[in-house]
């Protein structure tokens, strides 16, 4: 059974590009949190490489308000055909995080210090697209409450997280 599983004829690859985070943080020296963000979703700022590889599209930024879609797909599956909770996981942890940084200036950054995720019900190849949203609960000078959730492509409530943020100073 396993020979069979792990066979050749049954591989599929993914090839994922991204561009060197480097030259993408110099490119957005100077900007505020809000233009990087109008910046990736325009596509004027290339995403991330964990963006990319995951799939993630950013298609709302506005000041305090992002919001992120994915298409599920099955390489980022688990064994039992639901895609793995780290994916849910990565999406709100980006977009609450986006979501802080829209609220900050040039030379401050979110920096994630906890997650707390509950998990309602499971995502899969055929949830349709899944959409993350969040918003900012409580905004100090130096740490942030976040809040965010994702739905699948009918707009069930798929998980639900609360966040805490530091606010970093970047160079």
């Amino acid at each position: 059974m396993i020979e069979a599983a792990s066979s050749p004829s049954l591989t599929r690859r993914r090839t994922v590009d991204w561009q060197d985070p480097g030259a993408v943080r110099a490119a957005a020296q100077g900007l505020t949190g809000l233009e990087i963000m109008h910046g990736i979703r325009d596509g004027t700022l290339p995403p991330p490489p964990m963006a990319r590889m995951l799939g993630i599209d950013c298609i709302r930024a506005e000041p305090g308000e992002v919001v992120m879609e994915l298409d599920p797909q099955e390489s980022l599956e688990n064994t039992i055909g639901m895609m793995h909770g780290a994916v849910a996981a990565a999406l709100l942890d980006a977009t609450m995080g986006c979501t802080l940084h829209t609220l900050l200036p040039g030379a401050q950054a979110p920096v994630t210090v906890d997650l707390t995720i509950t998990y309602l019900r499971p995502l899969t190849a055929g949830s349709g697209r899944v959409r993350a949203s969040a918003r900012v609960l409580n905004h100090g000078k130096r740490l942030a409450y976040v809040e965010g959730e994702v739905r699948d492509g009918a707009g069930n409530l798929a998980a639900h997280a609360v966040g805490n943020f530091s606010v970093v100073s970047v160079s």
